[in-house]
């Protein structure tokens, strides 16, 4: 699914964000990407998404060369190959949950009534169906950010990112995005979670890895726990 090879980011001044980091993840694989602040967590996460380039070094996912993309192939690449997930949702607060969702599709240029029966069914599946024609602004945070999960599913994506999915939801809202990433994943989507939430990371990822000075330190299955 992704493979990474020999990834340095050097940024003004010669400071290493990633250090020759190689990483390998599997399809269905859930890695959760652990460290400290200025670890290189979102230097990683961007350089995946391609929004950001290496160095030097190599990214495959789903067999495109990440690190060799013009600007126009990148943004293709993220409308047909990749989900994302923020902290803090990113919804269009002027669109409907269904539009929020149905927005990529559409950017895609995936058939309008395909598209539709799609939004339809993830709403179905993320429990959101009543709060179709409802505005953002009218949500909880976990609702909010299922509306987020659902518009990075909504292409059927190899890769889903989540950044600090629940850095910014209470509690409960975090316990129940937690339970809907562990969801996900069992069903065979692969995904790639960074966060700084140890608890998130072992409820939901099959694999940790933590990075130190943009450096992997740690590399830890599910089953050798």
């Amino acid at each position: 699914m992704m493979e990474i090879r020999d990834v340095t980011k050097k940024y003004a001044g010669g400071t290493a964000a990633l250090a020759d980091l190689s990483l390998t993840v599997r399809a269905g694989e859930a890695l959760a990407v652990l460290g400290p602040s200025g670890s290189g967590k979102s230097t990683l996460l961007n350089m995946i998404a391609g929004l950001d380039r290496p160095s030097t070094g190599s990214i495959t996912v789903d067999g495109v060369r990440v690190d060799a993309l013009s600007e126009a192939a990148s943004a293709k690449y993220r409308r047909a190959r990749i989900g994302m997930v923020f902290q803090f949702f990113n919804l269009l607060d002027d669109l409907t949950v269904f539009d929020n969702v149905l927005l990529p599709a559409q950017l895609a240029g995936m058939p309008r009534a395909k598209a539709r029966a799609r939004a339809a069914e993830l709403l179905d599946y993320l429990g959101l169906r009543r709060h179709t024609h409802a505005y953002p602004g009218r949500l909880s945070g976990g609702e909010r950010q299922r509306v987020a999960v659902a518009r990075a599913l909504i292409n059927r994506p190899a890769l889903l990112l989540a950044d600090e999915p629940t850095g910014a939801l209470d509690r409960a809202s975090g316990v129940e995005v937690t339970r809907l990433l562990t969801e996900l994943h069992e069903d065979g989507q692969t995904i790639l979670l960074v966060t700084h939430d140890v608890a998130l990371a072992e409820s939901c990822a099959s694999r940790t890895i933590e990075l130190v000075d943009g450096a992997i330190t740690r590399d830890v299955t599910a089953a050798a726990r």
